[in-house]
């Protein structure tokens, strides 16, 4: 009886994938390859340019005699304390309240919010909300922080 048999294959090097690497290697070579001496001396590196040194104005630099618009103050204290124009709100649920009530008696008025460093995100967060119920545009009420002011030490060991 004849049984196929099947013939013994060669053993061949795969050839294109090793093309393919020595191309990358030679390339990798070529850019990596450092620039002759001869070469630097021609083209030796730019001179580095001069700093220039820009001294920008801050707010106290600049003085006027004319005030541009006068704000009503809306301050958030760091304990929780809220005053709209010095006037200080006796509950922080009533300033929705009172900023509608602001808003009608002064309507050309503009407000400006100033926050104690001390204020945490959610009191920002409900006075921003209350500004959104009174319908002011929250992008016209600009925002300062203040920090809170040193308070002079006196030590009780002296006299």
């Amino acid at each position: 009886m004849n049984f196929y048999q099947p013939r013994k294959r060669k053993e061949r090097v795969p050839i294109v994938p090793l093309i393919d690497i020595l191309t990358i290697l030679l390339i990798f070579f070529i850019v990596t390859r450092g620039v002759p001496e001869e070469e630097r001396s021609k083209n030796p590196p730019p001179e580095p340019r001069s700093i220039v040194k820009v001294t920008l104005p801050v707010v106290k630099e600049m003085k006027t005699d004319e005030v541009v618009e006068r704000r009503a103050v809306l301050a958030v204290a760091a304990e929780g304390a809220i005053t709209l124009d010095n006037y200080e709100l006796a509950s922080p649920e009533l300033l929705a309240d009172a900023l509608i009530v602001f808003r009608e008696e002064n309507p050309q008025r503009k407000l400006e919010l100033a926050a104690d460093q001390g204020a945490t995100l959610s009191q920002l967060f409900m006075v921003l909300d209350a500004l959104t119920a009174a319908e002011y545009d929250i992008k016209d009420v600009p925002a300062r922080i203040r920090r809170p002011q040193p308070v002079d030490f006196i030590d009780p060991l002296q006299p």
